[in-house]
């Protein structure tokens, strides 16, 4: 689809006074990094604490943009065309709010504490089965990256599947009021951004503003073994669904889980009738993404197969996950964040997963989980308690926090001569090559400002498979 949006459109959409260019004008791309500018697009100038995209109206301008949105604009900033508004972050939301309206398709909002990211990729992966799907572009899932996804929607689309975060109240609902979603997905209440929210019950809160854009008629999805959505029964004015593995009242409850190497399989029934499904990646947190999944999949009216050919073709992106097989090591990439639950999934699929050698050792490098407050130190203790748990071999925390892992350990009666740990990156990176041994089946996971990505960029000497 072509962009039909004018200035004069964006200018009253947000508010704005436009200067120095014609209303008539037909905008082609909406553009926050002026490196990216494009012919005909409109630059929004955005402020931060360490930059102030005001300072390049000039260059976007000189590079193509027809208009730039800003805060201040006097005569000694020069005659550049701009639509001046209060708050350029508000005016984003506002121009993707107005672009959303030019398209009558569906939209499933996902969020979570834990796994929305993937359950994202297996609800695109589902729905793409059958439809012409667009999804959030890898985590763009805030106030920016959001807007920024809304915008690549076309007319040839014929459903959305967008992902939000948050760190602080009023965020969600900011983007549920962009895209309208008639279906929502919420994975769990974990106590990622606990530092921030204070506890559980404010982040249930804060998640469920997700309904705040709701279209009427909508229907929410949420998983039945998390004791906080649990509680919502009868409380939500909207169709609600529950997804689950342990609570048997579920609407979809997955039956007969298998864990391997390379896979995990599980039953559903649905009318009477079994139906088995192969999740091509190992670890048991999957079922939760793909029963999420399998649910908006039958709410859009896809059959079975459907649904199970479009779980079977889940891949998951980014530094989620990887499994990495190098000519001396199985290693699980799993860099880009980290939370209890996440930490303990990722511990799970170290056990699960069969390194290149039978017998080889399983070793656990882990680091800091960042923004849990005062849950810190307790949930880095619970984490070493679950390495124990794993029969894992050796572990390797890296990072001021992850000293608690390795307290938590010790504690559990981990042996002391296999634990080890560093305060930074370098000093793991030094010390691999003493305590590794070939054959090591090995998994790096931490918070992404732990920037474990590091550590594992080291040992990718011949890659032979990565999956």
């Amino acid at each position: 689809m072509e962009w039909r949006l004018t200035l004069g459109d964006i200018a009253r959409a947000t508010g704005g006074m436009l200067w120095y260019a014609d209303s008539d004008e037909i905008v082609k791309d909406v553009i926050t990094d002026s490196r990216k500018i494009i012919e005909g697009s409109v630059f929004i100038a955005l402020k931060g604490e360490n930059f102030d995209g005001h300072r390049f109206v000039a260059s976007a301008v000189e590079q193509g943009a027809v208009c730039a949105v800003v805060e201040h604009w006097d005569a000694e900033d020069g005659t550049y065309p701009v639509i001046v508004v209060d708050d350029t972050y508000k005016a984003l939301r506002d121009i993707a709010k107005l672009y959303r309206r030019q398209f009558d398709i569906p939209i499933v909002a996902i969020t979570g504490s834990v796994g929305k990211t993937s359950t994202k990729d297996m609800i695109y992966s589902v729905l793409s089965s059958r439809f012409n799907a667009f999804k959030t572009i890898g985590n763009f899932n805030n106030e920016i990256g959001l807007p920024l996804t809304v915008f690549k929607m076309t007319s040839e689309n014929m459903i959305g599947v967008l992902e939000m975060g948050m760190s602080n109240f009023g965020e969600i609902s900011k983007l549920s009021d962009i895209v309208n979603p008639d279906l929502a997905v919420i994975t769990n209440i974990g106590i990622s951004h606990i530092e921030n929210l204070k506890s559980q019950e404010n982040i249930l809160k804060a998640k469920l503003e997700i309904l705040d854009g709701m279209q009427e008629g909508g229907t929410i999805i949420l998983n039945g073994d998390d004791p906080f959505l649990w509680g919502l029964r009868g409380m939500i004015p909207y169709e609600t669904l529950y997804y689950g593995i342990k609570n048997e009242e579920c609407e979809l409850v997955a039956r007969n889980i298998k864990g391997f190497s390379d896979s995990t399989f599980f039953e559903f029934e649905l009318d009477g009738e079994i139906n088995k499904v192969e999740i091509k990646v190992p670890g048991v947190h999957h079922v939760y993404n793909a029963l999420a999944a399998i649910l908006v999949g039958f709410q859009y009216g896809l059959n079975a197969k459907e649904i199970i050919d479009g779980v079977a073709g889940f891949v998951p992106g980014g530094m989620r996950q990887n499994i990495i097989r190098t000519e001396k090591y199985t290693i699980i990439k799993d860099c880009y964040n980290a939370s209890p639950v996440s930490m303990r999934s990722g511990l799970n699929v170290l056990g699960v997963v069969e390194p290149k050698v039978k017998g080889a050792r399983k070793i656990a490098i882990l680091g800091n989980m960042l923004e849990l407050g005062e849950f810190a130190v307790e949930s880095h203790k619970n984490v070493g308690k679950w390495v124990k748990e794993e029969n894992i071999d050796c572990l390797i925390a890296v990072g001021d926090m992850a000293k608690y892992i390795a307290v938590g350990a010790m504690e559990a009666g981990f042996e002391k001569d296999r634990i080890f740990w560093f305060k930074t990156n370098a000093e793991v990176i030094c010390a691999l090559g003493r305590i590794l041994e070939d054959g090591d089946c090995i998994l790096i996971k931490g918070s992404r400002g732990a920037r474990l990505e590091e550590v594992a960029d080291t040992l990718y000497e011949d890659i032979i498979t990565e999956e």
